[in-house]
């Protein structure tokens, strides 16, 4: 505690020092741009350039440092070793914690199932992409090594192919790329997020992608789409293809597609297996939301739905109800639950150490151009290991000549760093090539060994003329490229996994068809009531059942089919269809809104309608003595939105909503005992659903608008006398003959 206190004694000193408080202003009077510059732009470039973002490559720094560690540690063509002791090791590249590192070789490993192509031939439990609760085992349980195809990944690493730099510490070098020899960037999937931007790339066909390479090199007006059929995913599913949808992500690099789940029909236990779901899906994922739809009454004809994944893979079971039609079920569930999933793509990858949104042409055109680049360094250090040994095997013939000369200087040099320099200048030879000499043993100098390094030396003189017209020939050089190519479709090629099925083949689910149509009768109470009941029901019902202080407040005849509007006292309407509710009896109380539709607290339901299709009006008088006329389209919306604010005016209350298609005569009631009768005609519709409105009413200070009813609904006898040929108007005082003792109201 005294330390404690000693050090906020130094604290609030060091504050109160000039000097300190000086610095303190100068760091306050610091500009935003200058901060984020200094501080927050280094940042956002690191994430973007050594983190978030692949290159051309197809790898991010993680993969590629986790990739050469393995490669280092003689993991291509040796056995398994732990897990833990890769992440150990990889520790010396990549300055991240050992879970991070783990991660990484879990999502290349075969046991994921996260890529077309796995880098890392794992032992043990990784995990499973299409589960979210599968957990990986612990790294120290676990066994691992590269995979076969990973000789294409370091193919002639050692001969210069790619650039080498220092590790974060200075104590090794790593390759900035991995050489590879065919589009890894392209079979892939990878996603990344950055800072103000992301990557997201789906994976191709591994023998797709490089024929359709091929094709491309040979010819630059190759059709892309006639070899590159559409993306290809681990987790198999079907892939909805729709043209102009795959042109475009080929085109510019960003579009989505759809992909949905493989499923099979078990007639003899009527249950549906589903044993492939989408890439970008998990098994918990859909589980939840079909239980989610069970619970709100949408999925009926489901009784169960079980997780079944098991050593031979996945597999969900979904029991059926009787009589259940499996193939509307499956149509049902790919609308409403992510059986069916959409995949967005976002081709952003690094060239250069600049990010660039590609098409798959611009893609393709510069991997070729890194690739040929590749090809031309591994034939150029070539060249020059085959040009030294050329040197030396040419200073070699000169000593063969005469190698009695040769044998005799030796003989009489008396020290031995004059042996070099002696043969220099007995054979008019340089050092490298006098070196090479010296070093040749007695046992070496006879006819046989003489021979052979003459027909090397031209063998190697025609190698070499070989090299150097490859490097200055561009055909060839893409003629190495096609071959590496072919070699690879045809070591590591394999049928697609992912099912192609074409957008007008395919039959969607359309809520109305398969909802049954018959008539109905809707019933809502004062307090929010509701109840849906058929005709037959309805004549061999007795009354109404409400609640005690309850009673009826609309009702009218429709359809199962009907959507309906529910407004309410916040200003509210809420959108629900006839369908999403059980056929109730008139002895039930029925169904609560408020609860059923989740409302607000201490929210109330005023009025329901019927708005049919939408081509009628809504008159809503207020309070205050205004009237405002709104479209029923105004409520109409393309999106399955529910619930809609600012339904009506908010600044007086509420006292009648009356639906009409053709104009109609209103009587409005205030209660001072004064009525008047308009003609709708009279107000003009408002585009705007939130409208005030127009005064219909004069009132005197200490009176309202009691209600308002359609004028053929009342009890007057002399609608005349009451009848007004301008707006607003005081109205005539009700008489005796004219008064009715039930009043429409919201009250």
């Amino acid at each position: 505690m005294a330390r404690r206190k000693g050090e906020e004694d130094a604290a609030i000193k060091k504050v109160n020092n000039p000097n300190v408080v000086g610095l303190r202003a100068e760091v306050m009077e610091q500009g935003i741009t200058d901060t984020l510059e200094v501080n927050y732009m280094p940042y956002a470039m690191s994430v973007i350039v050594s983190r978030a973002i692949p290159e051309i490559d197809g790898f991010k720094p993680s993969h590629r440092k986790l990739l050469y560690t393995m490669y280092k540690m003689g993991l291509l063509t040796g056995v398994r070793t732990k897990s833990a002791n890769i992440v150990g090791q990889t520790m010396r590249l990549n300055p991240h914690g050992d879970s991070a590192i783990y991660e990484t070789l879990v999502r290349l490993s075969r046991g994921y199932e996260a890529l077309l192509k796995p880098f890392v031939d794992s032992k043990g439990n990784f995990g499973k992409v299409y589960s979210r609760d599968m957990a990986y085992a612990a790294s120290r349980y676990t066994e691992a090594k590269l995979s076969a195809i990973c000789g294409e990944l370091f193919r002639d690493i050692d001969q210069d192919t790619v650039d080498f730099v220092d590790n974060y510490d200075g104590t090794m070098k790593e390759p900035t790329l991995l050489p590879t020899t065919f589009p890894n960037v392209l079979v892939s999937a990878n996603t990344g997020i950055a800072v103000g931007m992301a990557s997201q790339i789906c994976g191709f066909n591994l023998s797709e992608v490089c024929q359709t390479a091929i094709d491309y090199i040979n010819d630059p007006e190759h059709n892309i789409m006639s070899t590159l059929l559409a993306p290809d995913f681990p987790t198999g599913g079907e892939l909805i293809y729709d043209s102009n949808e795959i042109s475009e992500i080929y085109r510019t690099g960003r579009g989505s597609f759809k992909v949905r789940s493989r499923w099979r029909y078990i007639q003899k236990e009527n249950l549906i297996e589903v044993y492939e779901i989408p890439y970008t899906t998990t098994v918990e994922a859909i589980m939840d939301k079909v239980a989610e739809l069970i619970k709100l009454g949408k999925l009926r004809e489901i009784t169960d739905m079980r997780d079944e994944t098991d050593l031979n893979g996945l597999k969900l079971a979904i029991d059926l109800k009787r009589g259940t039609d499996p193939e509307k079920l499956m149509l049902k569930l790919f609308k409403m639950t992510p059986l069916m999933d959409s995949f967005s793509c976002n081709f952003n990858i690094l060239v250069a150490g600049m990010p660039r949104v590609m098409g798959i042409a611009e893609i393709l055109d510069e991997w070729t151009a890194w690739r040929t680049d590749c090809v031309k360094r591994r034939t150029f250090h070539e060249l020059t290991k085959k040009k030294e040994k050329l040197h030396l095997l040419k200073g070699l013939k000169k000593i063969l000549l005469d190698i009695d000369k040769a044998i005799a200087i030796i003989r009489n040099t008396e020290e031995d760093a004059e042996v070099v320099p002696n043969l220099m200048i007995g054979f008019g030879i340089d050092e490298v090539q006098a070196e090479f000499v010296a070093e040749i043993k007695l046992r070496n100098i006879n006819k046989e060994y003489i021979l052979k390094r003459i027909q090397e030396k031209d063998a190697l003189e025609k190698e070499i003329a070989d090299l150097e017209d490859l490097l200055q020939s561009r055909r060839r050089i893409k003629a190495v490229i096609v071959e590496e190519l072919k070699n690879v479709i045809k070591k590591y090629g394999e049928p697609r996994k992912t099912g192609i099925i074409y957008s007008d083949e395919v039959e969607h689910y359309n809520d109305e068809d398969h909802i049954e149509d018959y008539e109905v009768c809707f019933f809502l109470s004062r307090e929010g009531y509701f109840k849906k009941i058929t005709p037959l029901s309805l004549r061999m019902g007795g009354e109404q059942k409400y609640k005690e202080d309850d009673g009826p407040l609309v009702s009218f005849e429709g359809t199962n089919r009907d959507e309906l509007l529910i407004f309410t006292d916040r200003q509210q309407c809420y959108k629900v269809k006839a369908s999403d509710f059980e056929d109730t009896k008139a002895s039930a109380l029925g169904v609560y809104l408020p609860s059923h539709l989740g409302m607000d607290a201490g929210e109330n339901v005023l009025y329901m309608l019927n708005p049919g299709d939408y081509k009628g009006s809504v008159l809503f008088v207020f309070e205050n003595g205004k009237a405002a006329r709104v479209p029923v389209s105004a409520y109409e919306t393309k999106t399955n939105r529910r619930k809609l604010t600012g339904a009506y005016s908010d600044k007086s209350p509420l006292k009648a909503v009356i639906p009409f298609y053709e104009d109609i005569e209103v009587a409005a009631y205030s209660t001072e005992g004064r009525v008047i009768i308009f003609s709708t005609a009279m107000l003009s519709p408002k585009s705007t659903r939130d409208t005030q409105g127009v005064a219909v009413m004069t009132l005197k200070p200490k009176y309202k608008l009691k209600c308002a009813i359609p004028c053929s609904d009342t009890a007057i006898q002399n609608p005349s006398r009451y009848r007004v040929r301008n707006l607003p108007a005081a109205g005539s005082l009700l008489k005796e003959e004219d008064m009715e003792e039930k009043q429409i109201s919201l009250l």
